[in-house]
């Protein structure tokens, strides 16, 4: 971690506003955003394919969750299947203001959900650091749906630039009674603009959290980078161990073995979370180079279950 203190733990602690019902469970979630750059992901582990068992597993799943994001183009996200926070991030040193409705989050009329960072503030929003100067979406499914283990999976085409931070991931559905990192969190992708061609799958938990998570990083091959197409990103859950892959490809698998003796926290039921952030210790802030706006295109979010 290059940054002064655990950007996971001041996620956590951040107090983003909320203009839901869910208000305090929306106050914890939020302080969470995220995960810290995971210890020694500097370098992907050694890929190996897993077609064989992605058939298997498809013949055999059932559908606990899935949105494909069809309806007319400029609708706001399903609020059957979505939480819509709002809020700055204070902690974090995020630089964005999540706005409700469809101003940053909307479908494309094409089977895609858009979740747009822009430099705007055209509510006069107000952010820790003074005026905000960038506007985003996020998304959870908390008091929607939860899931405890399964294949959780999303296709998408991620932004790209210096400060740009998309993620989809996890927490515990217990947060609002144990507070983080005693929940757990599970990130199944988060990629920072700095590094177009990686993303980063991490665990965190009861000493195992902020810039002490553990977790690996994907690289594509022949310095591709990640917003240069659709790409679909994936856990496979199950009791005692979470497996990460990349358009198939295994990266890494966790297990309690894996946690120097901590708790293990991860057979309970999780619920989701999409979101766009500008800026952050981890990424940086935007820079010269960055343009806007940028966009997470997010073609679908599919939990299923097996045997």
């Amino acid at each position: 971690m290059t940054v002064p203190f655990p950007h996971h733990a001041v996620r956590r602690l951040s107090k983003m506003r909320r203009t839901t019902l869910y208000t305090a469970l929306s106050l914890l979630c939020c302080s969470v955003v995220m995960t810290a750059l995971p210890a020694g992901a500097s370098a992907a582990t050694d890929p190996h394919t897993a077609a064989s068992s992605t058939a298997s597993r498809a013949a055999e799943a059932a559908v606990a969750f899935a949105d494909e994001f069809d309806g007319p183009a400029g609708s706001a996200v399903d609020g059957g299947k979505w939480l819509t926070e709002t809020g700055d991030n204070v902690n974090n040193h995020e630089r964005q203001y999540y706005t409700a409705g469809n101003s940053n989050a909307a479908l494309d009329g094409q089977g895609n959900l858009v979740i747009t960072a822009r430099k705007e503030n055209p509510g006069n929003y107000q952010c820790w650091y003074g005026t905000c100067e960038y506007t985003s979406s996020r998304l959870n499914t908390s008091g929607k749906f939860t899931a405890t283990y399964g294949h959780v999976e999303s296709r998408m085409k991620i932004p790209r630039g210096q400060g740009i931070w998309p993620a989809f991931w996890m927490l515990g559905a217990d947060i609002g009674d144990v507070g983080w990192p005693n929940s757990g969190e599970i990130d199944i992708m988060e990629n920072v603009g700095f590094e177009p061609g990686t993303v980063h799958g991490t665990l965190h938990g009861p000493g195992y959290s902020g810039s002490g998570g553990i977790g690996a990083g994907y690289t594509l091959p022949g310095g591709a980078a990640f917003a240069d197409d659709f790409h679909t990103f994936a856990v496979d859950w199950a009791p005692d161990s979470i497996t990460w892959s990349v358009d198939g490809t295994v990266y890494q698998r966790r297990t309690p073995a894996d946690l120097n003796g901590n708790a293990w926290v991860f057979d309970k039921p999780f619920f989701l979370i999409l979101n766009l952030a500008v800026g952050g210790y981890w990424p940086g802030d935007p820079d010269g180079s960055t343009s806007f706006p940028q966009e997470l295109v997010v073609d679908y979010v599919r939990v299923t279950t097996g045997d």
